[in-house]
């Protein structure tokens, strides 16, 4: 995160890095894809919130111990899912 804040991830704030490794899934909180589901998108709107960037990389990453142990560490990130409806039919082909 440069500046502002990430209107798809609550709680992501300056300084703040995602990384997002080979196959491990990522996308927005629940609040942000419910609201995003119902929004009209006949009418385009410009987000001028803040200005964000992902580290994506088919790579297979390995963080230092020192950044596991941090204080700071999102250890509740998975949580930002909760809530989130399932829409696909697995079931179906």
């Amino acid at each position: 995160m440069i500046h502002g804040s990430y209107d798809a991830k609550t709680g992501f704030e300056p300084g703040g890095v995602s990384l997002h490794p080979c196959l491990t899934p990522h996308g927005p909180d629940a609040a942000t894809f419910e609201k995003a589901s119902k929004a009209d998108t006949s009418k385009p709107e410009k987000f001028e919130g803040g200005l964000a960037f992902m580290l994506e990389t088919s790579a297979i990453l390995k963080v230092p111990l020192a950044a596991r142990r941090a204080a700071w560490r999102d250890k509740d990130y998975h949580k930002c899912w909760e809530g989130l409806q399932r829409l696909f039919n697995t079931a179906k082909p």
